[in-house]
């Protein structure tokens, strides 16, 4: 007897004129991000412990005043955590037939914005200490700061290009919750990461 195929089950959005495909789902995405985070924590801990065991070898620690715009930085990566968050869910809702496509989207730009945001603010930092005369070789202190928050805002970057491939899958009516969770546990772990680092770095130096 032959097996007649059927198309995967479709969402219609009426406001924007797309069908939101609801593809069989995997577990590949979460997979490679849990694999993925589980070497960063472990790259974050090695520099972590060379900071601690480099500041005690030596009475060369300089300590300096810290970038105020890092605050504002922390507050806007919370922030874009918090959009993202509400863009999932109402990408959830548009799966179950709840015509949220345009407000989702919207989330995720702003989503995107926030973090440019994020990574300009910690680029006026370094302006900031690289007028103090604070370099990467300027005392172990500061080249830690640097190598600490530079790799962050790598990382923030790879997370920002991640959200730009996911938005742009969505805005062509292609959603696939596993990707978009993928992202999203990227971006929240970054947000989770930057807050450590943040209270590191304040302890610290």
């Amino acid at each position: 007897m032959a097996t007649t195929l059927q198309p995967p089950p479709t969402i219609n959005s009426a406001a924007r004129g797309l069908r939101y495909v609801k593809p069989h789902e995997s577990s590949a995405p979460s997979t490679g991000i849990w694999v993925g985070l589980a070497a960063i924590t472990m790259t974050f801990a090695a520099f972590t412990s060379a900071m601690v065991v480099r500041q005690g070898s030596g009475n060369d620690w300089r300590h300096f005043s810290f970038p105020v715009i890092l605050y504002f930085n922390t507050a806007t990566l919370v922030a874009s955590s918090v959009t993202l968050q509400i863009g999932r869910g109402r990408f959830a809702a548009v799966l179950e037939g709840i015509d949220y496509a345009a407000s989702a989207l919207r989330a995720l730009y702003g989503t995107l914005v926030l973090g440019c945001v994020f990574v300009l603010g910690q680029y006026a930092a370094w302006l900031q200490l690289r007028s103090e005369g604070l370099y990467l070789a300027s005392a172990p202190s500061s080249s830690f700061f640097y190598i600490f928050t530079v790799l962050h805002a790598l990382h923030v970057i790879g997370g920002l290009l991640g959200l730009i491939y996911v938005t742009s899958k969505l805005h062509r009516g292609i959603l696939r919750a596993s990707t978009l969770s993928a992202a999203s546990q990227y971006w929240h772990f970054m947000a989770l990461l930057w807050i450590y680092l943040l209270l590191l770095l304040v302890v610290r130096i």
